[in-house]
Protein backbone atom coordinates (compact mmCIF):
# COMPACT_ATOMS: atom_id res chain seq x y z
CA UNK A 1 0.00 0.00 0.00
CA UNK A 2 2.85 2.27 0.55
CA UNK A 3 3.60 2.06 -3.35
CA UNK A 4 0.07 3.83 -4.10
CA UNK A 5 0.11 6.13 -1.31
CA UNK A 6 3.41 7.18 -3.01
CA UNK A 7 2.27 7.07 -6.38
CA UNK A 8 -0.90 8.94 -5.42
CA UNK A 9 1.21 11.88 -3.69
CA UNK A 10 2.89 12.07 -6.61
CA UNK A 11 0.74 12.20 -9.50
CA UNK A 12 -1.61 14.66 -7.10
CA UNK A 13 1.67 17.26 -8.16
CA UNK A 14 1.56 16.57 -11.69
CA UNK A 15 -0.91 17.84 -14.32
CA UNK A 16 -2.93 14.20 -14.63
CA UNK A 17 -6.07 12.91 -13.61
CA UNK A 18 -6.33 10.47 -11.11
CA UNK A 19 -9.00 7.90 -11.25
CA UNK A 20 -8.93 5.42 -8.19
CA UNK A 21 -10.83 2.24 -7.83
CA UNK A 22 -9.68 0.64 -4.24
CA UNK A 23 -10.69 -3.18 -4.35
CA UNK A 24 -12.26 -4.73 -0.73
CA UNK A 25 -8.86 -6.41 -0.77
CA UNK A 26 -6.86 -3.38 -0.62
CA UNK A 27 -9.08 -1.98 1.89
CA UNK A 28 -8.19 -4.70 4.15
CA UNK A 29 -4.97 -4.40 3.74
CA UNK A 30 -4.71 -0.44 4.33
CA UNK A 31 -4.96 0.03 8.34
CA UNK A 32 -2.11 -2.83 8.47
CA UNK A 33 0.22 -1.01 6.15
CA UNK A 34 -0.88 2.81 6.54
CA UNK A 35 -1.36 5.06 8.94
CA UNK A 36 -3.98 6.82 6.41
CA UNK A 37 -7.74 5.85 5.51
CA UNK A 38 -9.43 4.55 2.50
CA UNK A 39 -10.91 8.12 2.30
CA UNK A 40 -7.74 10.05 2.74
CA UNK A 41 -6.53 7.39 -0.09
CA UNK A 42 -9.74 8.66 -1.89
CA UNK A 43 -8.89 12.16 -1.49
CA UNK A 44 -5.73 12.19 -3.42
CA UNK A 45 -7.70 11.15 -6.44
CA UNK A 46 -10.07 13.57 -8.98
CA UNK A 47 -12.53 10.46 -9.38
CA UNK A 48 -13.35 7.19 -7.47
CA UNK A 49 -15.48 4.25 -8.13
CA UNK A 50 -16.69 0.92 -6.47
CA UNK A 51 -15.03 -2.11 -7.66
CA UNK A 52 -18.13 -3.49 -7.94
CA UNK A 53 -19.13 -0.84 -10.78
CA UNK A 54 -18.78 -2.46 -13.73
CA UNK A 55 -20.64 0.30 -15.76
CA UNK A 56 -18.21 2.81 -14.78
CA UNK A 57 -16.33 5.44 -17.04
CA UNK A 58 -13.21 3.40 -16.82
CA UNK A 59 -14.87 0.21 -18.02
CA UNK A 60 -15.38 1.46 -21.36
CA UNK A 61 -13.01 1.56 -24.47
CA UNK A 62 -13.99 4.90 -25.60
CA UNK A 63 -12.90 6.52 -22.24
CA UNK A 64 -10.07 8.16 -23.02
CA UNK A 65 -6.97 7.45 -20.85
CA UNK A 66 -3.43 7.63 -20.42
CA UNK A 67 -3.10 4.41 -19.31
CA UNK A 68 -3.37 2.37 -15.97
CA UNK A 69 -1.24 1.15 -12.66
CA UNK A 70 -2.48 -1.90 -10.32
CA UNK A 71 -0.45 -1.19 -7.48
CA UNK A 72 -0.27 -3.33 -5.37
CA UNK A 73 -0.91 -6.08 -7.55
CA UNK A 74 -1.85 -9.34 -5.89
CA UNK A 75 -1.61 -12.21 -7.38
CA UNK A 76 -5.35 -12.76 -7.93
CA UNK A 77 -5.65 -9.69 -9.83
CA UNK A 78 -2.63 -10.55 -11.64
CA UNK A 79 -4.07 -14.02 -13.10
CA UNK A 80 -7.24 -11.72 -13.57
CA UNK A 81 -5.52 -9.90 -16.34
CA UNK A 82 -3.52 -12.42 -17.64
CA UNK A 83 -6.29 -14.39 -18.33
CA UNK A 84 -8.60 -11.74 -19.27
CA UNK A 85 -11.47 -12.27 -16.30
CA UNK A 86 -12.99 -9.32 -15.93
CA UNK A 87 -15.37 -9.77 -12.99
CA UNK A 88 -14.77 -6.34 -10.80
CA UNK A 89 -13.99 -3.12 -12.14
CA UNK A 90 -9.92 -3.73 -11.60
CA UNK A 91 -9.58 -6.45 -14.08
CA UNK A 92 -12.48 -5.18 -16.17
CA UNK A 93 -10.24 -1.40 -16.86
CA UNK A 94 -7.12 -3.29 -17.06
CA UNK A 95 -8.92 -5.89 -20.21
CA UNK A 96 -10.10 -2.29 -21.79
CA UNK A 97 -6.35 -0.94 -21.46
CA UNK A 98 -4.98 -3.79 -23.04
CA UNK A 99 -7.50 -3.97 -25.57
CA UNK A 100 -6.99 -0.34 -26.39
CA UNK A 101 -3.25 -0.60 -26.58
CA UNK A 102 -2.81 1.50 -23.56
CA UNK A 103 -0.05 1.11 -21.08
CA UNK A 104 -0.66 -0.95 -17.66
CA UNK A 105 1.57 -1.39 -15.62
CA UNK A 106 1.08 -4.26 -13.02
CA UNK A 107 3.24 -3.65 -9.53
CA UNK A 108 3.76 -7.37 -8.52
CA UNK A 109 4.51 -7.36 -4.36
CA UNK A 110 4.31 -10.44 -3.41
CA UNK A 111 7.41 -12.75 -3.32
CA UNK A 112 8.31 -15.28 -4.04
CA UNK A 113 7.27 -15.64 -7.34
CA UNK A 114 5.23 -18.81 -7.55
CA UNK A 115 5.40 -21.06 -10.85
CA UNK A 116 1.77 -19.99 -11.90
CA UNK A 117 3.09 -16.14 -10.57
CA UNK A 118 5.35 -16.50 -13.12
CA UNK A 119 3.27 -17.73 -16.02
CA UNK A 120 0.71 -15.53 -15.13
CA UNK A 121 3.43 -12.27 -15.32
CA UNK A 122 4.98 -13.95 -18.65
CA UNK A 123 0.94 -13.88 -19.83
CA UNK A 124 0.43 -10.63 -18.86
CA UNK A 125 3.48 -9.44 -21.00
CA UNK A 126 2.42 -11.07 -23.61
CA UNK A 127 -0.89 -9.25 -23.48
CA UNK A 128 0.44 -5.83 -23.55
CA UNK A 129 1.23 -5.07 -19.52
CA UNK A 130 4.18 -4.12 -17.98
CA UNK A 131 5.14 -6.07 -15.13
CA UNK A 132 7.11 -4.10 -12.49
CA UNK A 133 8.38 -5.98 -9.23
CA UNK A 134 7.70 -3.66 -6.19
CA UNK A 135 11.92 -3.82 -5.83
CA UNK A 136 12.93 -0.32 -5.18
CA UNK A 137 16.73 0.43 -6.92
CA UNK A 138 19.43 0.88 -4.49
CA UNK A 139 22.90 2.44 -6.56
CA UNK A 140 21.56 5.86 -5.97
CA UNK A 141 22.32 4.83 -2.01
CA UNK A 142 18.70 6.01 -0.93
CA UNK A 143 18.67 7.28 2.87
CA UNK A 144 14.96 6.76 4.11
CA UNK A 145 12.01 4.49 3.12
CA UNK A 146 10.82 7.06 1.37
CA UNK A 147 13.25 7.22 -1.33
CA UNK A 148 13.26 3.63 -1.74
CA UNK A 149 9.38 3.55 -2.41
CA UNK A 150 10.07 6.65 -4.46
CA UNK A 151 12.26 4.75 -6.69
CA UNK A 152 9.35 2.10 -7.75
CA UNK A 153 7.00 5.42 -7.97
CA UNK A 154 9.47 6.78 -10.53
CA UNK A 155 9.78 3.62 -12.72
CA UNK A 156 5.86 3.24 -12.75
CA UNK A 157 5.80 6.83 -14.07
CA UNK A 158 8.55 6.06 -16.67
CA UNK A 159 6.63 3.37 -17.76
CA UNK A 160 3.60 5.24 -18.71
CA UNK A 161 5.73 7.88 -20.47
CA UNK A 162 5.00 10.29 -17.46
CA UNK A 163 7.87 12.85 -17.08
CA UNK A 164 8.98 13.04 -12.99
CA UNK A 165 11.44 14.42 -10.85
CA UNK A 166 10.87 11.13 -8.66
CA UNK A 167 13.29 9.10 -10.63
CA UNK A 168 16.96 9.33 -10.03
CA UNK A 169 18.94 8.12 -12.87
CA UNK A 170 21.78 5.37 -13.93
CA UNK A 171 24.91 7.92 -13.52
CA UNK A 172 23.26 10.69 -13.20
Amino acid sequence: MPYALDLLRTLRGLPVETHLIITNGAKQVIPTELDETVLELEALAEVVYKDADLGAAVSSGSFRAHGMVVTPCSAGTLAKVAHGLTDNLVSRAAHVTLKERRPLVLVVREAPFSRPMLQNMLAAFDAGASVLPASPGFYHRPETLAELIGTVTARTLDLLGIDNQRARRWRE
